[in-house]
């Protein structure tokens, strides 16, 4: 007798699809939460900083980092797809550390231990697969995954140093999981995917990216040890050598598709981020202000969030058959998310001049909730059942 075969669920058909809608919707849960938690109003279990860093890296974007890097890496490497069981397994693992980490900041902290653990061994699990995918790889390609493989080991290595954190034991998981992961990463995809869909002719420079990588190691060192003055040559030096390169490359922005000018748009938020997040940090010391982090903002919003943005956009709607174009509403969105980083800008900006202007705090996060609510009523129904826009 003849059975017809089940009906594969769309959600769960292609990699990115899970992992990009699930990122989004905890990106507006761990920000209310945070907001909550940060005013007092919400009794976290943890400090409400080292609970922003660790659930937007681990949380949210290590979400969006896992749907697109499963979904490309294989190509870079010319390796066969990561199978739909594997990668689902990954998914609701990371769901499972995800719940278990929010619930348990809030009534319990062995709770949110356990949830850290989970998330850990979904992080071990992707990096796993990222590097039995790497090992199979011709030589004469290894060089891009190399690099990304590298910050995804950093990103794996930051994650067990915030197990010691949120137990108050070490101080070095959010300058590594930022910059060698968060950052790196970012850096890693972008330098390699941008000029290639901008037909950039430049010849690569191999030394590029290691040199980025040492010189972020650098500036983690001098983070960790407080040593204010190094830190500043070293983003002021390194964000010189990525304009530098970026010009080198000579992007085409007259006549470039709008998805393709959002992307050039973060990697000069890249270095528009390091050289400002040196000067702030140099006014911070000569001029014992606090500017609330506001290089570090900088490289999350700008240049990581406004990355994502970009090829999340692209992947989405190129996966579902769709021209992956940027319409008059994904324009929209892009302006919103420098809304946002500006709005945060400014917000450090009027707290380090000594203006008693807070009320910036909660504009800064209401404009990320509506950027996410956005791009998920936009975009949600594309990852979900694969609706024509």
């Amino acid at each position: 007798m003849f059975t017809p075969d089940k009906p594969q669920n769309y959600f769960l058909s292609q990699v990115h699809q899970p992992f990009f809608l699930s990122g989004v919707i905890f990106a507006i849960i761990v920000m209310v939460m945070f907001m909550l938690g940060y005013k007092g109003i919400l009794p976290l279990q943890v400090d409400a900083a080292l609970f922003h860093s660790y659930s937007l890296i681990y949380v949210v974007f290590t979400q969006f980092f896992t749907g697109f890097i499963f979904t490309t890496f294989p190509r870079f490497c010319q390796s066969e797809v990561i199978g739909k069981s594997y990668y689902l397994r990954t998914w609701f693992v990371q769901q499972a550390g995800a719940v278990l980490f929010l619930l348990g900041s809030v009534f319990s902290s062995e709770l949110m231990y356990l949830g850290v653990t989970v998330l850990l061994m979904a992080n071990i699990a992707i990096v796993y697969k990222l590097r039995e995918i790497y090992t199979n790889t011709p030589e004469a390609m290894r060089h891009d995954p190399k690099w990304i493989l590298v910050g995804f080991f950093m990103g794996l290595f930051a994650h067990f140093l915030y197990l010691l954190a949120l137990a108050g034991i070490d101080g070095s998981a959010v300058a590594i999981g930022l910059n060698l992961y968060l950052v790196f990463v970012t850096f890693a995809v972008g330098q390699r995917m941008v000029p290639f869909f901008s037909h950039s002719f430049a010849e690569k420079n191999e030394k590029f990216v290691p040199a980025v990588f040492g010189a972020l190691v650098v500036k983690v060192i001098a983070v960790d040890f407080d040593l204010s003055y190094l830190e500043i040559v070293v983003d002021i030096a390194l964000g010189l050598l990525i304009l530098m390169e970026i010009r080198r490359w000579k992007l085409p922005w007259k006549g470039s598709p709008a998805i393709l000018q959002i992307l050039h748009v973060s990697l000069y938020w890249l270095v528009i981020a390091l050289l400002l997040g040196g000067m702030e940090r140099l006014a911070e010391v000569l001029g014992n202000l606090n500017f609330m982090q506001m290089g570090v903002h900088m490289l999350a919003l700008g240049f990581v969030t406004t990355m994502l943005i970009g090829f999340g956009t692209r992947v989405t709607l190129g996966h579902s058959g769709q021209p992956p174009h940027a319409d008059s509403t994904t324009l929209k969105i892009f302006y919103l998310l420098q809304a946002v980083v500006l709005g945060r800008i400014l917000f450090s900006v009027v707290m380090g001049a000594g203006f008693n202007m807070f009320w910036m705090f909660d504009l800064s996060i209401t404009l990320w909730l509506l950027l996410f609510i956005f791009w998920s009523v936009r975009f949600g129904p594309v990852l979900f059942s694969g609706k024509k826009l």
